[in-house]
């Protein structure tokens, strides 16, 4: 294995793991309460930055270790292709408008948090058989996913922002 690739695979392994421990610290807030499937998205931030910083690649690859992994850990199967669903539509709204000039990783961020919520919503749909959902629960979400995406996009951009400062420090 060249050092590239090892230093690829280390990078990508404690990303995963700051994804799942993030997700864990997003299960102890209790946003569900009041709305079920809102939450802060906080494991979004981590793809957000790969998106930035390491590739489209490294990001798919990121996504579907995020789904698999918290299927293992935390959820059942079903939870899993809610995820899978979100996280795909999020991932390909992100990559298809973060190389747009004048939107910024916090505009990526809400419109990844809408279209993950869109994915689920749309998964809920064949699953379930309710289309009513995409009248009544979305708008709900979609407004969610904006506030929350948001957070999320100024989270991962301040981290962006340091960890460029860090790589310039270290490499000259």
């Amino acid at each position: 294995m060249r050092n590239g690739t090892a230093k690829r695979v280390a990078v990508s392994g404690l990303l995963t793991s700051l994804m799942l421990v993030l997700g864990l610290v997003e299960r102890q807030f209790p946003l569900t309460a009041a709305v079920p499937g809102i939450k802060l998205g906080l494991a979004n931030s981590v793809l957000l930055y790969a998106i930035y910083m390491l590739g489209i690649r490294e990001t798919l690859v990121l996504m579907l270790l995020k789904a698999l992994m918290s299927w293992v850990i935390y959820t059942n199967l079903n939870a899993m292709l809610y995820s899978l669903a979100g996280g795909v539509l999020s991932v390909a709204a992100m990559l298809l408008l973060y190389r747009i000039p004048g939107i910024s990783p916090i505009g990526v961020s809400a419109i990844g948090a809408v279209f993950f919520n869109v994915g689920q919503i749309l998964m809920a749909v064949i699953m379930l058989n309710t289309p009513g959902l995409l009248f009544t629960y979305l708008p709900i979400l979609m407004v969610s996913g904006v506030a929350t995406g948001v957070l999320t996009g100024l989270v991962a951009q301040m981290v962006m922002k340091h960890l460029r400062v860090l790589g310039k420090h270290t490499n000259g």
